[in-house]
């Protein structure tokens, strides 16, 4: 019989009177859509009843882990702001939060269990495989129905066994989800499934439900193909007498109506997203809206107004589709909402990929792209033209809405030449009152006289910004020089 002192002294370390939920991601590489999704609601959970969010890292399948992948966990958390109350890097009162630092515990409960008669150990030799899926006859298996005394000399002798979980033969195991409601299923359809493996370290299926009695979770968010494994959580946890936690099992996030999403088939994962110009804040207000709605017809949230107004009702069953232009459309809200300022920081990089000559201003393009830019990646291919004046064709001077042709556009250079060398000021202002000066003196629309302008500046049809944006950020001696260089082109296409 166990010394029962212990584990009261395990009971008495659980937190209580408050909402606690966890994200506990396996370190494998990178953070998929569906996992910041989790993560997501788990944290809108706590943050919106004022409980506690607990990072855990699930590391138990050594041959799945990937070198720095907890760093991305850390790293991606803190961009989408996701700050856990308790974890590995900040600690808490029932650490550790990484799952091979707590292996003692995990064997003492699940001889607790075998003591208690809902798990036994299994001597069989069986291959790993046949082991994870729980692929035998449960009615064939001599170690189910072995005595305990025999159990426990074969296994002081050494014998190398697992354990697993005695499930009923007959009757049905009922659990309740937030979502999708009652559930139940016959015993009969459940495996024997392993709790704790030949080296000694528990499968994912039992470490989880310890791990969240321990930590005193209230809310386990997960997504819905562990469905199918809730009736064996439920057995595990009224094996030991424990209270279950309310399940919250979500729908997959989908790339289409028959796939889900998948790193392997292409689908970007949270790295992906922002390293293609996405916002993390516009990531994660999309994200958030993936299959819950939290009613009436604003889409945009802030983190805080999220957490204050998130209800796991809204919810749905189905599986969402996730849209890549409907998140450029939250991108582009956001990218609008931000102040020039911090538009400009962000959009930096991506200008001097196209921009690399240092006197032409970031921050002077960026003002020009903060209202056509849905996607930072868009950003280099609008400028190809500031660094160097592009080949070009002289038909481009020919526009109908302005009314040019390239004669007339000929003729434009060459008036406004001589007033833009007379500017002394190169700034918006005087540039715009010389053009529109000329347009007075002509007594044509203005259109007849920019159009010449910016496509001489600029060599294409269209630009971030007008001739005057163009002209003042090239600076007076480059423009004149482009403007010289579009009167020789139309000099040579009109002979």
């Amino acid at each position: 019989m166990k010394d029962m002192k212990w584990f009261e002294e395990m009971e008495a370390r659980i937190p209580h009177g408050e909402v606690r939920t966890r994200f506990a991601p396996s370190p494998t590489g990178y953070m998929h859509v569906g996992n910041l999704r989790t993560a997501l609601y788990t944290y809108l959970i706590a943050r919106h009843a004022g409980g506690k969010f607990i990072l855990r890292i699930e590391d138990t399948d050594q041959g799945r882990l990937v070198e720095g992948a907890v760093d991305v966990i850390y790293k991606t958390m803190a961009e989408c702001h996701l700050e856990h109350d308790e974890g590995p890097d900040v600690g808490g009162p029932v650490g550790p939060y990484v799952q091979t630092e707590r292996r003692p515990l995990y064997k003492e409960y699940a001889d607790l269990l075998i003591e208690k008669g809902h798990a036994y150990r299994c001597f069989c030799e069986k291959t790993e495989s046949e082991e994870d899926s729980g692929d035998f006859d449960r009615a064939d298996d001599p170690c189910r129905v072995m005595s305990r005394e025999e159990s426990a000399r074969r296994a002081a002798a050494g014998e190398p066994y697992v354990v697993r979980q005695l499930i009923p033969h007959e009757g049905t195991t009922t659990f309740h989800d937030e979502i999708f409601g009652d559930i139940t299923v016959e015993n009969k359809t459940l495996d024997d499934q392993v709790l704790i493996k030949r080296d000694g370290l528990p499968t994912y299926n039992f470490a989880n439900v310890i791990d969240d009695h321990l930590m005193g979770i209230t809310h386990v968010v997960r997504g819905s193909e562990y469905l199918s494994s809730s009736p064996k959580y439920n057995l595990l946890y009224e094996g030991f007498g424990w209270d279950i936690p309310a399940y919250v099992h979500c729908s997959p996030v989908m790339r289409d109506a028959h796939n889900k999403m998948s790193k392997r088939h292409g689908d970007p994962s949270y790295e992906d997203l922002i390293a293609q110009g996405y916002l993390t804040d516009a990531v994660v207000n999309y994200v958030a809206l993936l299959g819950w709605s939290p009613g009436g017809e604003r889409e945009i949230f802030s983190m805080q107004e999220l957490a204050e107004i998130f209800d796991i009702k809204g919810i749905s069953k189905s599986p969402a589709i996730f849209d890549i232009e409907k998140l450029k459309y939250f991108n582009a809200e956001y990218i609008r909402a931000m102040s020039p300022e911090a538009f400009a920081a962000a959009a930096e990089p991506f200008i001097r990929k196209a921009v690399k000559k240092p006197e032409i201003s970031a921050a002077a393009i960026a003002a020009l792209l903060q209202q056509r830019t849905e996607v930072l990646t868009d950003i280099p291919e609008k400028l190809d033209f500031f660094d160097e004046l592009p080949e070009y064709d002289t038909a481009l001077y020919i526009h109908k809405k302005s009314k040019t042709d390239e004669a007339g556009s000929l003729e434009m250079l060459r008036a406004m030449l001589p007033v833009f060398e007379g500017i002394s000021d190169w700034c918006d202002e005087n540039i715009l009152a010389a053009m529109t000066g000329m347009a007075e003196k002509c007594e044509c629309k203005n259109a007849k006289v920019m159009w010449p302008v910016r496509i001489a500046a600029a060599g294409k049809a269209v630009t971030p910004g007008g001739a005057v944006e163009i002209c003042r950020i090239l600076g007076k001696d480059e423009t004149l020089r482009r403007m010289r260089v579009g009167i020789e082109k139309l000099e040579k296409s009109l002979g």
